[in-house]
């Protein structure tokens, strides 16, 4: 398989890809902002599984403006295919509300809503020829009606709100072209992410259990779900 994961680096993005690169011969792009986490990450791979192939691919996909022009030139000099796009990529900061800036706001919006609205963009053409055509948004339990919510998570927990919303709605955008998406709901996973925004809470969920669920749904599930915003917790 053909696969691209975005936020792969460190966290649930790094188990990941591990997950996806310990059975098979999938070739799989890692994005995210560090060349280094990347290419260690890919000769941990090929410890892992050698049959697997890992691509790093340095981008900051806060650059949401340059993903069609400058970062899917780079993705196409490797896929003339894609089988699975992973939107894992995240950016979370707990800030009280009258102490979150526009600045802070846009920066969650960006990485957290506009950059998987681009990746889904630019790599529509490349799901020609798969039998697959699997899209993973990797969202939080905190983007989702009737949930529990939190202080200082707005600007977070809106932003994965609305990519739970665009990924039922391009369901019926995307009928035509046979493509499956769907909204993986986590809820709180021990990341360095989650460490910084809760200081005092310990989550139940560790990075590479959460990972080798991801990675199964994405390979299988598309068979048997689509459009569909599903929670992933033990809370």
């Amino acid at each position: 398989m053909n696969i691209i994961v975005t936020g792969a680096s460190k966290g649930i993005g790094k188990s990941l890809v591990k997950s996806l690169a310990s059975t098979g011969s999938s070739t799989i792009i890692c994005i995210a902002r560090s060349e280094d986490k990347l290419k260690k990450l890919k000769e941990e791979c090929e410890k892992i599984n050698p049959n697997s192939k890992i691509i790093p691919l340095p981008f900051d996909l806060e650059n949401t403006e340059l993903i069609k022009s400058q970062l899917m030139n780079s993705v196409r000099d490797h896929f003339f295919s894609v089988d699975i796009l992973i939107n894992n990529a995240g950016y979370l900061r707990k800030i009280p509300l009258d102490k979150l800036s526009y600045q802070e706001t846009l920066k969650h919006y960006k990485v957290n809503v506009f950059t998987p609205f681009e990746m889904i963009k630019s790599t529509l053409s490349l799901f020609h020829s798969s039998p697959v055509k699997h899209i993973v948004n990797i969202g939080t339990m905190g983007g989702m009606n009737g949930t529990e919510k939190f202080p200082g998570m707005a600007a977070y927990s809106s932003a994965k709100g609305a990519l739970s919303i665009l990924s039922e709605l391009l369901v019926h955008e995307l009928k035509d072209r046979k493509i499956h998406i769907n909204y993986l709901a986590l809820g709180a996973v021990e990341t360095d992410m989650f460490r910084e925004a809760f200081t005092e809470e310990k989550a139940k969920l560790k990075p590479e259990d959460i990972a080798e669920f991801i990675a199964h749904f994405a390979k299988e599930e598309w068979k048997y779900f689509n459009g569909k915003i599903i929670p992933v917790s033990l809370e």
